[in-house]
């Protein structure tokens, strides 16, 4: 077992104070009034069957610690009873005992169940929300090194396995080990001779037990990666079903799907077949151990060598058995722990990825926008695997003034503008807002001085009046329907079935392009930020959404700074200076008309789209 593993989901249920006291308290009275319902066994068949009289001595001296003298108690306790109500009626008042001792053992171990339970799921949401926590806290480059799907699977999957195989077993990892302590000293106290012989034969079946744990958790670990690949498939092809079918891929996908589902199905079947395994393997291996103590202990009763009576060793085994049963479950939850195990590395792996956007140890506060963002040969790579996405870019960008960045694909356009939030840090260089270091701003202020509109205008699936006022808690009617009027959208959406308190759907998919893009804007014009970045807002418009997206985009950029790549060059044209990237790095800079006369990049861009 990963001992690391298992202390640290123990870590989520701190406080411990909140569960320990009242788990404690519960589990040790069930336990005693287990223990009795069992010692109360012997009565029943020395005195009632076999009508012996129990021999005690009345001036035996006070001892807890020494079973004879606990047993002398006893076997006066009851020898008084069946003296006063004879044979019938002491069989009455054991079976009312041991009725009443079942009643309480099973109750308290119900509280105490409920304890766990709910220490189960206090574990579960703080594991569940840190994790998301952490995702979120990701740089936008985690997200394009690794699959939607994978995150999905260990937010879902991952941690529903860490629940019902580890949190689970909590009942085996707390309440059997106390059990087992327990009826073990009753044993050593009634016979030490053959609770040392069972000690000695026990190992093997533990061995065998942890043998197949091992086994368990690495087929475990294989299963969680094909099902993590099955839920990236499915975000795939729910994301893509319109290209699906566009290509006529759904054979394709299907077959992409079938092939992973199989090897997840071979992964499962083994899994489940080794932890059903361990049930069964542990029972058979319980029972030989207690056929080995009933033959060992049954010559020692016959030869009279073992100083107890054939009662006394019956009720030594119905202790045993009381051993075997939690024994057997702590067997069972040691294979569901080892088969979480593989799960449970996968949630840490998330929660101990390091964070490259980090944040400075004296952060500094910013509140406005007040002179000019400037690269100062700035150079960019995703990694060190990786070349250069941008090399040696230097430009100043002054308070109130429209840059444009245009360039083939693959230029470094959306990167360039990316450094500026933080969305990725630049490798080298220096990029500076207001003179200071970007990484040296409150990541939050320096967020918030932005907005940005990209070509995909991502909207979440929630009302318009949300959209428009994501991530504000008190926002009013008035400003968002001042930020939708300035954005072009208000007329369409009060046509809307419920006007702003309609639900756009999934990505916005009840909109149309156009209707998306003009929510988009809407909700960098609420934010009212004094930085507006805008990447190839319109490219993806059709001419008329595109005149009214463009009508918006120039209210919106109206007395703010701005930085806009541009995909129609003719929607750049009056830029206060426009920056011609090639290949990660500035070729041209200029206004248009200074760009045109060069007639070099720029004038070649401008020719192939009929624009002057």
């Amino acid at each position: 077992m990963n001992k690391n593993l298992l202390f640290r989901i123990l870590t989520f249920a701190k406080p411990y104070s909140r569960f320990l006291p009242r788990y404690l308290a519960f589990v040790f009275p069930g336990m005693i009034f287990g223990i009795f319902n069992y010692l109360l066994i012997i009565p029943i068949l020395e005195v009632v069957f076999e009508n012996k009289e129990l021999v005690y001595d009345k001036n035996a001296e006070f001892s807890l610690s020494d079973f004879s003298y606990l047993k002398n108690v006893y076997y006066a306790f009851v020898s008084s009873i069946h003296v006063r109500w004879g044979a019938k009626g002491t069989l009455v008042i054991i079976c009312l005992s041991i009725m009443i001792a079942s009643l309480l053992s099973n109750l308290f171990k119900y509280l105490a169940q409920c304890v766990l339970i709910s220490m189960r799921v206090h574990v579960l949401k703080k594991m569940r929300t840190m994790v998301f926590d952490k995702v979120t806290r990701f740089h936008v480059a985690y997200f394009n090194e690794h699959k939607k799907g994978d995150l999905i699977s260990t937010l879902s999957n991952d941690i529903g396995e860490v629940q019902n195989s580890i949190v689970g077993s909590f009942q085996a990892l707390f309440r059997d080990p106390i059990m087992i302590v327990g009826n073990m000293v009753v044993l050593f106290l009634m016979s030490y001779q053959l609770t040392i012989f069972s000690l000695i034969v026990a190992p093997l079946s533990a061995f065998l037990i942890v043998r197949l744990a091992r086994k368990l958790k690495h087929d475990a670990g294989i299963a969680q990666k094909y099902q993590a690949g099955i839920m990236s498939i499915i975000e795939e092809t729910i994301s893509g079903m319109r290209i699906i079918k566009a290509f006529n891929a759904q054979k394709y996908v299907r077959e992409k799907f079938e092939s992973v589902n199989e090897n997840y199905r071979k992964a499962s079947k083994r899994v489940a077949k080794r932890y059903e395994m361990a049930s069964p393997m542990s029972e058979f291996l319980g029972v030989s151990v207690v056929l080995c103590i009933v033959y060992f202990g049954g010559v020692l009763v016959l030869n009279g060598s073992l100083g107890m009576s054939s009662a006394q060793f019956i009720a030594y085994l119905a202790f045993y058995y009381n051993v075997l049963v939690p024994l057997k479950e702590f067997s069972k939850s040691f294979a569901s722990i080892q088969k979480g195990m593989a799960s449970a590395q996968r949630v840490f792996d998330v929660l101990d990825y390091q964070v490259e956007i980090l944040k400075s140890e004296k952060p500094v506060s910013i509140s406005e926008f007040c002179d000019s963002i400037e690269f100062e040969n700035v150079s960019f790579r995703y990694s060190e695997k990786n070349s250069e996405v941008l090399h040696k870019v230097s430009m100043k960008i002054p308070k109130g003034k429209m840059y444009a960045v245009v360039g083939h694909s693959g230029a470094g356009k959306s990167t360039l503008v990316d450094l500026i939030p933080r969305f990725y840090d630049i490798t080298g260089g220096e990029l500076k807002i207001d003179g200071i270091d970007v990484k040296d701003y409150q990541p939050k202020e320096l967020i918030s001085l932005m907005g940005i509109v990209s070509q995909e205008s991502i909207l979440f699936n929630d009302t318009v009046f949300n959209n428009i006022a994501f991530g504000w808690e008190n926002a009013t009617e008035e400003n968002v329907r001042k930020a939708a009027e300035t954005a072009n959208a208000h007329e369409f959406i009060v046509k809307l079935e419920k006007g702003y308190d309609t639900h756009v759907g999934d990505r916005g998919n009840r909109l149309s392009g156009g209707q998306r893009q003009r929510l988009a804007i809407a909700r960098a014009i609420f934010r009212n930020p004094p930085i507006l970045i805008l990447d190839e807002a319109t490219s993806a418009l059709d001419a008329e959404s595109e005149k009214l997206v463009q009508d918006a985009l120039q209210k919106l950029m109206q007395n703010r700074t701005s930085i806009v790549i541009a995909h129609r060059l003719s929607t750049i044209r009056s830029a206060d200076h426009i920056v011609v990237l090639h290949e990660g790095k500035i070729i041209e800079q200029g206004t248009h008309e200074e760009l045109m006369n060069l007639g070099a990049a720029y004038y070649n861009l401008c020719k192939l789209q009929n624009f002057k």
